[in-house]
């Protein structure tokens, strides 16, 4: 309660500071009475003062600016191109201005006009691509991440000020509905005119005035208004044979969209992440998640933390279409489909030491794993989205039909391993708002199944003493098969009064789980089973019904947000092998409170609070042992797990769109109370016994993230700066004793992109990271890494350069190869009358054959060996249409 008085009184301060505030807003117009889009608008102290505040009118010629300044009066000015400058003095008060401008007759002489590289109308901001855009850029991406307040994550997750986008819009249709990196990837940066960043942006329109968003999302705004382009590429090289190739098709009209691919590589290149999902769910709301979730799995080796083209051993198809019509007036119909098929190999070896209170346990493991990759992911989309009515209906089908298989070698053992691990989705969500008397009524149904039947053989069987009374055997053999249904359905409605809006809704939901699966010892041509104990049977039920209210609040520059939900939570749980019934019912209030403050025209600030409890589902909950992997078997013969979080952050944020600055820092400090203690039992081959006992115990987290970045115009220059810091502190068992873990973890992280000169242009990101793990009173070596990558491209013409990209990653606990360093260099070619580019890669020039990596947790240190891709070449041709 302290930390939250504190954090509300630090806010109040905050925002005190802003009661001087006013709003000067009015229409400019011309002579001819018509509106003028664009005007710039300042307001500074005098005629010749630094500037408070600026605008730009938008469609309509309207403006509206917050003064913050304790000045008696302010000096208004208008600009726009062809008109003379219009200003006058004006009290510092609320007030209505209208403003006309008459156009000039002054002669310019040779007078070049630059639009500016980042625009604000209103809450959008614009960045110019052709200011960000150099001659080695291709695709939109690469702009992109040049662009201050930008980021892309090594996954292809788009951020804006450290929190991810919304929405990603081509010309203001979602196309692709949170799968944007085949959009990112593929459209031309010369089919591009702006980047939009649409802040505090609500997708659906009915509510705009109703329920505010703090979420941003983005809109690529295409030079034609219809864009008919595409991509093929071919390319090939060796050591060992290669090939590459891409063909992407892709139209853009006010009616339809499409973007279609297909995409195969033996190179390395990880295709599959253009498919990935980065859909947000709503605020405040408990979703059914239709991801693949794997009960079992093969041994992996850790992937080294830089690009895939240096490790990953592939053979990968891709083939996706994504389509959008308009039937009518504001009525879409979406289709994404896509198909992943690919066959991955790993090789390499781990040295994994387990620290336990008592002793110290080492186990080499010599590893090579062959994946077999089988995706089929597939969306249908109904949407009508307007200013009095809004209707989606989405169905997802999704089908997954996996293999592994891997080879460990230990100093004592030759371990052979087999994994089927299918897994299949249905899904369909609807939601309903719609105007009925003076408020919006609003339904919502969402209702799924989901299906896995996998199995893991691994020869020869393993946890002997536990399931073949000591004696060796042949092969141990788990099956899993699991289904769950559910459906989530609410009723309620939405009204605004004066400046608060208020939406009520009730509803219930239903979660039905169904686990079969049984662990078997395979000796001599037949298949035995142990006891119950390695044995499951379970159906798990839960049901919640839910009364929520939301209260919004919308003046001036405040928003609030107060979540109440109320939820009661039944659940039934029965085990057919062990005879086990348990049931459990709670009555659980959740509220979330969320306030933000517009300090002024650069300023932020927000906090939150949340209450919220957390019930685990069936594979949390199951009594008999499964083996989830050749070492690893766990059982949770406990209650349900339980657990009640608070979590408290609070955030600052600048943005100046005028000078290209964008910074903010945000702390969370979050504490967990959970009923449930687990327990890691290590046996003398490395072995785990993983199980949860009832005891109560509290983990406490502390997380800051400070980040910011400045485009300096003049130099062409992009340079962004981040750091962050985390504590974590909890409880576990380890060999039935009791010890407090603190995990510490600091990183720091620069990154500059720069247009030194014509023929010059540079990328740089370097990244410190420091890790330490505390244990018992026991401090752990602390892990230091670093990562610095260099990339220098060079154009000695307009229609060709050549780059060099360097690498370099160091850690301090490596028994070997502390050091790893890349050298990569590419020439390129363009035939610009038939926009055919030509290119000719080498990979790994230094001819760096493996990687060594180490992490470590609580009571693990791990050194990883990474075969990676040998030194190649790869020639290559690009034709664009």
């Amino acid at each position: 309660m302290k930390f939250t008085i504190s954090f509300i009184l630090l806010f109040l301060v905050t925002s005190a500071a802003t009661h001087s505030q006013t709003s000067i807003s009015g229409k400019i117009l011309n002579n001819a009475g018509e509106n003028l889009n664009g005007a710039s608008v300042t307001i500074s102290k005098d005629s010749s003062g630094a500037i408070l505040a600026y605008g730009i009118s938008g469609g309509d010629g309207d403006f509206r600016i917050k003064v913050n300044s304790e000045a008696d009066t302010v000096f208004l000015k208008v600009s726009y191109i062809g008109y003379a400058a219009w200003t006058k003095q004006l009290s510092n008060a609320d007030q209505q201005v209208d403003v006309v401008l008459t156009e000039s007759s002054e002669e310019l002489k040779e007078v070049m006009v630059e639009a500016r590289i980042i625009q604000q109308h209103g809450d959008t901001l614009s960045f110019r691509v052709s200011a960000f855009k150099n001659q080695k850029d291709r695709v939109i991406a690469d702009v992109l991440k040049k662009m201050p307040g930008i980021e892309i994550m090594s996954g292809g997750q788009i951020r804006y000020q450290g929190e991810p986008i919304q929405k990603y819009y081509i010309e203001g249709l979602d196309l692709l509905e949170g799968r944007y990196s085949l959009a990112n990837n593929n459209i031309s940066a010369d089919d591009v005119s702006a980047v939009q960043i649409l802040e505090n942006h609500q997708p659906v329109k009915i509510l705009d005035s109703l329920e505010f968003s703090e979420r941003a999302s983005l809109n690529i705004k295409l030079k034609k208004q219809v864009t008919v382009s595409g991509t093929a590429e071919v390319g090939v090289g060796y050591s060992p044979l290669l090939w590459r190739t891409k063909i992407t098709p892709m139209i853009f009209t006010k009616k339809q969209q499409a973007i279609v691919t297909y995409q195969s590589n033996n190179t390395g290149s990880d295709v599959s992440r253009e498919i990935r999902d980065f859909s947000i769910s709503d605020f405040g709301r408990e979703e059914f998640s239709i991801n693949k979730r794997d009960w079992l799995g093969i041994w992996q080796l850790s992937p080294p933390p830089f690009r895939q083209e240096r490790w990953l051993d592939n053979n990968v198809h891709l083939g996706s279409v994504n389509y959008l019509i308009r039937l009518k007036k504001d009525v879409d119909l979406k289709t994404n489909i896509s198909y992943l098929n690919d066959f991955q190999q790993q090789i390499g070896n781990t040295r994994t030491r387990f620290f336990t209170p008592t002793d110290t346990i080492d186990l080499v493991e010599n590893t090579h794993n062959e994946l077999f990759i089988n995706t089929l992911q597939s969306k249908f989309i109904l949407e009508r989205n307007t200013s009095d009515n809004y209707f989606k209906n989405e169905l997802e089908v999704n089908g997954f039909w996996d293999s592994q298989r891997g080879n460990i070698m230990t100093r004592n053992a030759a371990i052979q391993q087999r994994l089927s691990n299918p897994f299949s989705a249905i899904r369909n969500n609807l939601r309903l708002l719609k105007p009925v008397g003076k408020q919006l009524v609003t339904f919502r149904s969402n209702t799924g199944y989901t299906e896995s039947n996998q199995s893991l053989n691994v020869n020869p069987g393993q946890f002997a003493a536990l399931l073949n009374q000591g004696e060796p055997y042949a092969e141990t053999e788990q099956v899993v098969t699991s289904s769950t249904f559910f459906t989530d359905n609410s009723a309620g409605f939405t009204k605004g009064i004066k400046s608060v809006t208020i939406a009520p809704e009730v509803g219930f939901s239903i979660r039905k789980q169904q686990l079969e699966s049984r662990l078997g010892v395979m000796d001599g041509g037949a298949t035995t089973y142990p006891n119950a104990d390695f044995r499951n049977k379970m159906d798990f039920l839960s049901s919640r019904f839910y009364f929520t209210s939301s209260f919004n609040y919308k003046k001036n520059n405040w928003n609030i947000r107060l979540l109440t939900p109320l939820n009661y939570r039944r659940f039934e749980i029965e085990d057919a092998f062990l005879e086990d019934a348990r049931e459990l019912n709670r009555f659980t209030f959740e509220p979330n409170l969320f306030i933000k403050k517009k300090v002024s025209a650069y300023w932020e600030s927000s906090i939150s609070a949340i209450l919220s409890n957390d019930f685990r589902d069936f594979r949390n909950t199951y009594n008999g042992f499964i083996l989830s992997n050749y070492r690893n078997i766990r059982r949770y013969n406990s209650p349900l797990p339980e657990s009640f979080s608070q979590a408290y952050n609070g955030r600052l944020s600048y943005r100046n769109p005028l000078n290209s600055i964008f910074a903010s820092t945000s702390y969370t400090y979050a504490v967990t109370e959970n009923n449930l203690l687990y327990s890691n039992q290590v046996g003398q081959g490395g072995a785990i016994l993983f199980e949860a006992f009832e005891q109560e115990n509290t983990s406490i987290s502390h997380n800051l993230n400070l980040e910011g970045s400045k485009h300096f115009n003049k130099i062409s220059t992009t340079l962004k700066l981040g750091s962050r810091y985390s504590l974590i502190q909890r409880e576990q068992l380890l060999n039935n004793n009791l010890v407090e873990v603190n995990n510490h973890n600091l990183n720091f992280s620069l990154g500059l992109e720069s247009d030194v000169s014509d023929w010059l242009s540079t990328s740089y990101e370097g990244n410190l990271s420091f890790l330490q793990i505390a244990m018992a009173g026991r401090d752990f070596d602390e892990i230091r890494s670093q990562q610095h990558l260099l990339d220098l491209s060079f154009f000695p013409a307009g229609n060709q350069y050549f780059s060099i990209a360097s690498e370099y990653y160091y850690n301090n606990l490596s028994e070997e190869n502390r050091n790893s360093y890349f050298l990569n260099l590419e020439y390129h070619y363009t035939i610009e009358e038939r926009k055919i580019d030509i290119t000719a890669t080498w990979n790994n020039v230094l001819g760096t054959d493996e990687f060594v990596s180490v992490s470590n947790n609580e009571f693990t240190y791990v050194q990883s060996t990474y075969r990676l891709r040998p030194s190649q070449l790869l020639v290559g041709l690009k034709f664009s249409f």
